[in-house]
């Protein structure tokens, strides 16, 4: 089987999270062949790949949301009909992936399309039925930038599967419905996090969108999200809390599943644990950018500095994904005087440093199932982190399990609640032993990677079924 497998700002050029989760998939699938569809902000090309590709990799389309499409395409006469269901669609007023072919083949080139009686007559009747007050220009422009990536995306050449899997709604959900409609396939959705939700988050924070637009571009993500959920044979995630919401936000019930994230659990148990006794040895396995929120780790280690408590804290994970950020953080270091005790040592084999940790940190301010959190409970490391995503579902465990906590659950963007945490660890170190045992037994039981790819292989061959076997 040829699987397409659809991510937006991940797989292959950035490292860790949903990037790890598709590779695993891939070299765990080796009687499958994959095509790789990424969408990226900007172009890349194979010197930026963070992976060596798996030999069943047959392919990588990567399709950058500035470029613009390449294909000329003469715009055909509209129905007054299929006019009223792009001015419909647009307008999030209902669903519907049938209107891909009419942006794929009847409206011409984005630039055309944006330049047409059509186009201006839709962006003028919305901006009087808003009752917007503000510049009609900004108003316009918002508009085309808000649909200038989605038509070049749907205007793109995709390669031909027999089944495609998104790794988020967003711009990949509606990537992978076009594929769907185009291809008569079957579409598999797993959401890591909730990207509408995500997005919503960062839009409420720009400083580059006008206040009052911001509702409009919310809208947008909730609208394709919302028919990526419709369109799709299979809505996934890894945890209860993310399908609660997904229902929420339009998800058919009747589609919805769970599939955790599974890990090397014999590897990584095999390691062992001998943590020091001189000093509380503190891990973080993390990339460097806003959402993981370094800054309050930092913050909370000149915490315990303050409290006289010996310790040293490694953080693990790539510096160069956001480098201002990365600098910045390096920045406070230096400014708490925290340089000898705090170290940022880039991306490492965490396995040849787990062992020695007494404790993990995780302190983002949203998550999904985080890899990383596994991979430290397998090793029989205790963690702390935020209640953000699955976070305390794997600390704490579910209702119906035999196991213990693993550890802490603390607020979001809290340094004294971490700080208090670490000083715990430092004074109770046999408390800590188990609580390490607790999440070994977790994970052990839970979240090996045997498991999560028989229920994706298992997915899998049932929807080629239904579509009538191999394709391509």
């Amino acid at each position: 089987m040829k699987i397409g497998i659809v991510v937006e700002g991940s797989y292959p050029y950035v490292s860790g999270g949903v990037s790890s989760w598709v590779h695993m998939l891939m070299e765990q699938m080796p009687m499958h062949e994959f095509e790789i569809i990424s969408i990226m902000p900007n172009p890349k090309s194979e010197a930026d790949y963070r992976y060596t590709l798996p030999k069943n990799v047959t392919g990588v389309t990567t399709l950058a949301l500035n470029q613009r499409a390449t294909r000329k395409r003469r715009p055909e006469a509209l129905s007054e009909s299929e006019r009223e269901r792009i001015k419909t669609w647009m307008t999030f007023g209902q669903v519907d992936s049938s209107i891909y072919p009419i942006l794929e083949n009847q409206i011409g080139t984005p630039e055309q399309f944006f330049s047409s009686r059509l186009f201006y007559q839709l962006v003028t009747e919305s901006y009087q039925e808003e009752g917007q007050a503000g510049s009609f220009i900004d108003y316009f422009w918002m508009w085309r930038s808000m649909y200038a990536p989605v038509l070049d995306l749907l205007q793109a050449e995709l390669p031909q599967v027999d089944l495609v899997h998104a790794a988020s709604t967003g711009y990949a959900g509606l990537i992978a419905s076009a594929m769907k409609e185009r291809q008569n396939i079957p579409f598999l959705l797993t959401e890591h996090g909730i990207y509408s939700r995500e997005r919503e988050e960062e839009l409420l924070q720009a400083s580059w969108i006008p206040s009052e637009f911001r509702s409009h571009w919310i809208q947008f993500f909730h609208h394709i999200s919302r028919e990526a959920y419709r369109k799709a044979d299979d809505v996934i995630t890894l945890f209860e809390r993310n399908g609660e919401l997904q229902r929420q936000l339009g998800a058919p019930v009747e589609k919805l599943s769970i599939i955790p994230n599974g890990i090397d659990v014999t590897g990584l148990s095999a390691l062992g644990h001998v943590p020091g006794a001189d000093k509380l040895r503190i891990g973080a396995i993390v990339r460097v950018v806003p959402i993981k929120d370094i800054k309050t780790m930092i913050y909370a280690a000149k915490l315990l500095q303050d409290m006289l408590v010996p310790f040293e804290l490694t953080i693990m994970g790539p510096l160069d994904e956001d480098k201002e950020y990365a600098a910045e953080c390096e920045m406070l270091i230096r400014q708490l005087e925290l340089e000898r005790s705090v170290l940022m040592v880039g991306k490492v084999d965490i396995r040849q440093h787990l062992p020695e940790f007494d404790v993990c940190l995780l302190t983002s301010i949203s998550e999904g199932q985080p890899l990383a959190v596994l991979e430290g409970m397998a090793a029989g490391v205790p963690w702390i982190v935020t209640d953000v995503g699955a976070c305390a579902e794997l600390v704490n465990g579910r209702p119906d399990e035999p196991f213990g906590p693993a550890g802490f659950v603390v607020p979001p963007v809290n340094p004294r609640r971490i700080a208090e945490r670490c000083v715990w660890f430092h004074q109770h170190r046999e408390d800590a032993r188990r609580l390490g045992r607790n999440g070994q037994q977790r994970v052990e039981t839970y979240y090996r990677t045997d498991q999560f790819i028989d229920a994706y292989l298992h997915l899998y061959e049932e929807r080629r079924a239904v579509y009538g076997g191999h394709r391509v």
